[in-house]
């Protein structure tokens, strides 16, 4: 335990004015070894000044060297480092170039014999062409007919790629754009975007025989005077009874409830076709009072 204490303060005695053949005695084994070391090169044909039992060795901070001014074997050589080094990025290079021809892009199987890839992390430009190319040369050996690509808008960097493989523009959305692709040397069977708005309306009459109007606060009929049924677009994915229902709320605060359709029809509104369903409904207030009053 001594000479291990001794060793924790190497530092303040190898800077003291104790000559050096005394600290020899207080040094641990291993360490009167490296500093014997040190003194054997000290005195080689490279060094011009010879060390004696007097001189200061050198700081303890210092890389030791071994016989002849070398490092030990047990050193890493920077020539051997560099070589590893670059052995090492030729391989991650060479194991990135084999990925890009065999690593999927995130994709499903759609139920026409087609796929469908959606996009979701980013990607640099060069490397998902390579992945693409693979996999539509892939597709095309299986026989998949047609590719879709779903874009967010966060990737529109990703575009020019696309369209330069031969996709074009299906629709856009306001968070994602959607390109298609048809593989087989025939004509496409992709379906086109949607050609048709849905358009709902209200018919709401009571015990009086009184029907439920409006009047437009914007539009083509604003400050006409015109009263109307209260109508609208059906909002994607929603079914027509419930925005028959949804837009007599917006309008005039009323629960209404779906009965059935009275009739409908076809009309070119903006440049895309229109079907405009006549809903006919009931006040659920209305309903309810009645109900308890015969009651």
């Amino acid at each position: 335990m001594a000479a291990h204490s001794l060793s924790l303060y190497l530092p303040v005695v190898t800077r003291s004015l104790v000559p050096l053949a005394f600290r020899h005695l207080l040094l641990p084994h291993r360490l009167r070894l490296r500093l014997r070391l040190r003194l054997v090169s000290a005195v080689s044909p490279s060094r011009a000044r010879p060390l004696g039992l007097g001189a200061r060795p050198p700081r303890p901070h210092a890389a030791p060297l071994g016989y002849g001014g070398r490092r030990p074997s047990g050193g890493l050589d920077h020539r051997a480092m560099s070589s590893s080094t670059n052995s090492t990025v030729a391989t991650e290079l060479s194991v990135s170039e084999n990925s890009r021809e065999i690593e999927p892009l995130p994709f499903v199987n759609d139920k026409h014999g087609g796929v469908i890839i959606e996009m979701k992390t980013p990607m640099d430009p060069g490397v998902f062409s390579a992945y693409l190319k693979a996999a539509l040369a892939k597709w095309r050996e299986q026989g998949i007919r047609g590719v879709w690509i779903k874009l967010p808008i966060t990737l529109s960097n990703l575009i020019p790629t696309v369209v330069e493989e031969g996709f074009w523009y299906h629709h856009a959305e306001e968070t994602y754009l959607m390109l298609a692709y048809w593989l087989p040397n025939t004509t496409h069977t992709l379906p086109v975007n949607a050609t048709h708005r849905v358009g709902v309306g209200a018919f709401i009459m009571n015990d009086k025989r009184e029907v439920l109007v409006v009047q437009e606060k914007s539009g083509v009929l604003r400050g006409l005077g015109v009263w109307k049924f209260p109508t609208g677009v059906v909002e994607p994915g929603e079914d027509i009874n419930v925005g028959a229902i949804r837009e007599v709320k917006e309008e005039t605060g009323i629960d209404a409830e779906f009965v059935e359709v009275l009739a409908f029809r076809a009309t070119k509104l903006f440049l895309i076709n229109q079907i405009y369903f006549s809903c006919a409904c009931y006040d659920r207030c209305h309903m309810t009072l009645r109900s308890k009053t015969r009651k």
